[in-house]
């Protein structure tokens, strides 16, 4: 039976009671352990934001232009959806997509969205301008009756999506939001 060792005599030495238990492989363990630990610990920021949607969003749309849609830019321009940067951080938009179910669809060219900021896209023609775009349509493009507005990232991953008026499919990575104010205009609540 091997004897054991006293303190004293190691001085400085590590002494593990199983000779399998080098350093090398208590600290590998370690690390697992601490890294396994890691994966069930969530900061509360990121849970808080699981219950309220994406950190890019669709936030409002005015599907239906007020008054008589005429055609206008003016019309067209009073047809406008609102994508809100719910974070504090800036996030670039370049290649994003807006699109609506007839396959009509914008592409954000070398945008950044600011944090905490709302851009309204516009369907008509004009000037980009701070949180101002448009996409320079001559036709209205967001269905007054039912439609669905989907926000895609750069690599076409869906962010966000929103319906209105019941017409919505259900599709499992599309969600409705809002609620229909009976106005021509949905938002988010």
């Amino acid at each position: 039976m091997p004897q054991a060792r006293s303190a004293q005599h190691l001085q400085g030495e590590l002494v593990f009671p199983y000779p399998y238990v080098t350093p090398r492989r208590l600290a590998t363990v370690t690390l697992a352990v601490a890294a396994l630990a890691g994966l069930g610990v969530v900061p509360a920021s990121a849970t808080e934001r699981d219950w309220r949607g994406p950190a890019v969003q669709i936030s409002s749309v005015q599907y239906d232009s007020p008054g008589r849609d005429t055609r206008s830019n003016r019309s067209l321009n009073a047809e406008w959806v609102e994508v809100t940067n719910t974070t504090r951080r800036s996030v670039n938009l370049d290649g994003w997509t807006l699109s609506d179910e007839d396959g009509n669809t914008y592409t954000f060219n070398r945008f950044r969205l600011d944090g905490r900021a709302t851009v309204r896209i516009h369907t008509g023609e004009g000037r980009d301008r701070g949180a101002d775009l448009y996409q320079d349509r001559r036709t209205h493009v967001w269905d007054n009756r039912s439609d669905t507005a989907t926000l895609r990232n750069d690599r076409g991953r869906l962010i966000d999506a929103i319906s209105w008026n019941g017409r919505y499919d259900g599709r499992n990575d599309e969600r409705r939001h809002g609620g229909d104010r009976g106005d021509g205009r949905r938002d988010r609540h």
